[in-house]
């Protein structure tokens, strides 16, 4: 399960299905979309970036201006847990804080701010 945000989940709502397609997103000759598909899109586009850098990104993101522990934040990136004693221990999908997170995410692209209030340390000088 991903949890999405609603500006997400109506874009991909409005997006036309392709019939007999699984896919969301499904390539031109049917099957699933490559990595050099999306590099190909951002080259396109003039974006000076690859695919992983925007996960890079989030996760940046995440550690540096949010309060969310390590494990939603690898959680939210779907990475494997390594740690085969830890990945035994780890039985639920912290949904609920991954939404919470995809939200503020979301908050934060839309505004360009951290998630959460932002309290000035010192006042401004006039």
């Amino acid at each position: 399960m991903v949890p999405l945000c609603d500006e997400a989940f109506a874009l991909l709502k409005s997006l036309p299905r392709f019939a007999g397609s699984e896919f969301v997103f499904p390539a031109i000759r049917g099957g699933q979309l490559s990595d050099m598909t999306i590099s190909a899109v951002t080259r396109r586009m003039g974006v000076d970036a690859v695919p992983h850098g925007f996960r890079s990104t989030f996760r940046d993101w995440v550690s540096e201006t949010t309060a969310y522990s390590h494990e939603v934040a690898e959680m939210a990136l779907a990475h494997t847990i390594t740690n085969t004693v830890e990945r035994a221990y780890r039985r639920g999908d912290l949904l609920e804080k991954r939404r919470r997170l995809m939200d503020d995410w979301a908050r934060f692209l839309r505004e360009g701010h951290p998630a959460g209030d932002l309290v000035p340390i010192r006042a401004e000088r006039i």
